[in-house]
């Protein structure tokens, strides 16, 4: 039978401590590619680079002592360019399984929107390939990532044995946490960021702004979300359709037909 093959990116770059955790406990699971940004991309969400050309560098390319093989490679364009190389210049074939992450940093509620993370996830998602994403509640750039992994590599086995939905993709969040509470299937929590900008000089003393930024949970008393989840200690679970269409709303449009 032949191996499962794994595809593996990021926004932190190919160095991150999160996608390093992640490629190896991938390894357990079938033979891995990674192809993630040689530097931090963080916030790039779907973006495509198309005015400057990408280049891919190998990093590594071993047998593993499980007979499982693993290349890692870096490219110079977006998690989203990362994806869309590896797929027609680097594999093989098409892969049973695309993650992203380990992010430093959730990507929960309205947060979705900016990730590169959740980008690769999505640009996998729309080539049908099964796609999660994974993401941890820290800015830490060293941390302890073992509470994650029997859930991490779970959930990564259950979509290889019973695939995903046409369109859905999986958004994964933990909390920073010695021992996670269990795993909750939720919804995107409604949350809105404000004061994202602080006023600062650049080294020539020109007037600029620093992105940064406050997270409000616009309703933190519901237990369904995403949030209250993290909140409560537990990994939050959010099946994403990239179905962008708003049904709900299509019959009152209607008139504009006429």
């Amino acid at each position: 039978m032949e191996r499962k093959l794994i595809l593996i990116s990021n926004d932190d770059g190919y160095k991150a401590q999160g996608i390093g955790e992640l490629t190896e406990w991938m390894l357990s699971l079938g033979d891995v590619i990674v192809v993630a940004p040689d530097s931090a991309r963080s916030g790039a969400a779907c973006s495509i680079t198309h005015t400057l050309p990408v280049s891919l560098k190998s990093r590594r390319k071993k047998i593993q002592p499980n007979g499982h093989e693993l290349q890692i490679w870096s490219c110079s364009g977006s998690p989203v360019d990362c994806v869309k190389l590896a797929l027609e210049r680097i594999c093989p074939r098409k892969p049973d399984l695309m993650v992203s992450g380990i992010n430093h940093g959730d990507n929960a509620s309205c947060s979705i929107h900016y990730s590169g993370t959740m980008g690769a996830v999505v640009e996998s998602c729309l080539k049908e390939i099964p796609s999660i994403g994974y993401s941890l509640r820290t800015l830490a750039q060293q941390c302890d990532f073992a509470p994650y992994r029997e859930t991490t590599i779970r959930i990564a086995q259950f979509v290889l044995e019973h695939g995903l939905p046409l369109d859905v993709c999986l958004n994964v969040n933990y909390p920073e946490v010695d021992n996670l509470q269990g795993l909750r299937v939720c919804r995107l929590a409604r949350g809105i960021w404000n004061h994202e900008w602080i006023p600062a000089q650049n080294p020539r003393g020109v007037d600029a702004y620093w992105l940064t930024g406050e997270f409000s949970n616009l309703e933190p008393s519901s237990e369904d979300t995403d949030y209250w989840a993290l909140d409560h200690g537990f990994a939050a679970v959010t099946p994403i359709t990239i179905d962008m269409t708003a049904y709900a709303a299509m019959k009152g449009l209607k008139p504009l037909e006429k």
